[in-house]
């Protein structure tokens, strides 16, 4: 294990251990509160660009899962076709491994896809750091190569552009209704969701012009970075909102709308709010979400670092679910159409699925 230092913007360094690919790297370093959940995290396209902190101090004492793909094309066990993060960071990594589906070392998954791993990190003094200052890039330096010191840009990017797929898949045809699905950087477990409740999935690039296809319903994927950078996005679901409006008024049937994570976010911007940065961040399984105008209350997987501001909502939409730690925006909802959407993920993976059945009540509406 080499000896590696993880440098802040803000000059706060930690010193530590290398166990995955020996590479220097840069990020914005973020951290992740869950006690287990990495194989699934590490493949969601949402941590491009980012280096993850857990705080839950032992990482690796189950190992990970092979790397398989069932017929359709989606992996049985991750959320991606790779790890997406630019590195893991964690306190203490077990090198000793056990559980049942295991066929692998974190360590060796790691230094097979190029990502670095850094342990002997006191990753809650780190996680306290970024709570105070907020969320802020730093890199990954060893010791012994003083003069390789990589650079790295998070604001701006369209990550949105880097992860989404490059052409038009198909999943599940003519097993029912079928749903565009608008890939923006979307876990596989979203696909999973939809093909157990027996729809057809068309999965499309996140600049494709979906209005010229044939559905029955739109769905807005999960992705990373600033939603502000997904121009073309935002474009075609305004094309769509405003299309199904002027369906109705003339009587018309509106097809439903879904959106989860950055789909909440796009959706929003689309009807016409606007996005604002969090200080930190939510990522966890344990963020607790109120329904708008109810006493129910759910414990959500989460991941991400913008909000939509609920304030610049137009008139004909409202807030659906709110976040009982600080109150920011985690959905919304049409008062009049079928468009709602979920600032968490319903499909977890990792973590609780207690809101599971927000799908149920899309495929109902299609």
């Amino acid at each position: 294990m080499k000896n590696v230092t993880l440098l802040l913007e803000d000059g706060t360094a930690f010193h530590g251990k290398s166990f995955g690919y020996a590479k220097p790297v840069a990020g914005e370093v973020v951290f992740n509160t869950a006690m287990m959940g990495y194989p699934e995290s590490l493949t969601d396209p949402s941590y491009a660009g980012q280096m993850m902190v857990l705080t839950y101090p032992l990482v690796g004492n189950y190992g990970v899962p092979a790397f398989s793909v069932e017929p359709n094309g989606i992996a049985t066990f991750m959320e991606s076709e790779k790890i997406h993060a630019e590195a893991i960071i964690v306190s203490d990594y077990s090198t000793e491994y056990s559980h049942w589906n295991a066929k692998e070392s974190l360590a060796d998954w790691l230094k097979r896809e190029h990502i670095p791993g850094i342990t002997g990190i006191d990753t809650r003094q780190l996680t306290k750091v970024l709570r105070e200052h907020g969320v802020m890039m730093g890199k990954i330096l060893f010791d012994d190569e003083p003069d390789n010191i990589p650079t790295a840009q998070y604001e701006g990017v369209n990550y949105i552009a880097k992860v989404s797929c490059k052409d038009v898949r198909h999943y599940g045809e003519g097993m029912g209704k079928k749903v565009v699905l608008v890939d923006c950087g979307v876990k596989n477990n979203i696909i999973r969701c939809l093909l157990k409740r027996c729809v057809e999935v068309i999965r499309v690039p996140w600049d494709y012009d979906f209005n010229t296809l044939e559905f029955d319903g739109l769905f807005l994927a999960n992705g990373p970075g600033d939603p502000d950078t997904a121009v073309e996005t935002v474009a075609h679901i305004k094309k769509f909102l405003d299309a199904e409006k002027a369906k109705a008024e003339k009587g018309g049937q509106v097809r439903p709308c879904m959106g989860i994570c950055m789909g909440n976010q796009l959706l929003s911007k689309a009807a016409g709010a606007t996005i604002y940065k969090l200080k930190y961040g939510h990522r966890s399984h344990n963020q607790p979400v109120q329904q708008v105008g109810t006493q129910r209350c759910f414990i959500t997987s989460q991941n991400h670092g913008y909000a939509v501001d609920s304030k610049t909502l137009p008139s004909d939409w409202e807030p659906l679910f709110v976040n009982m730690n600080d109150g920011s925006n985690e959905g919304i909802c049409h008062k009049k159409f079928p468009w709602f959407s979920a600032q968490f993920h319903p499909e977890a993976a990792s973590g609780p699925v207690d809101t599971e059945y927000l799908f149920d009540d899309f495929v109902k509406l299609l």
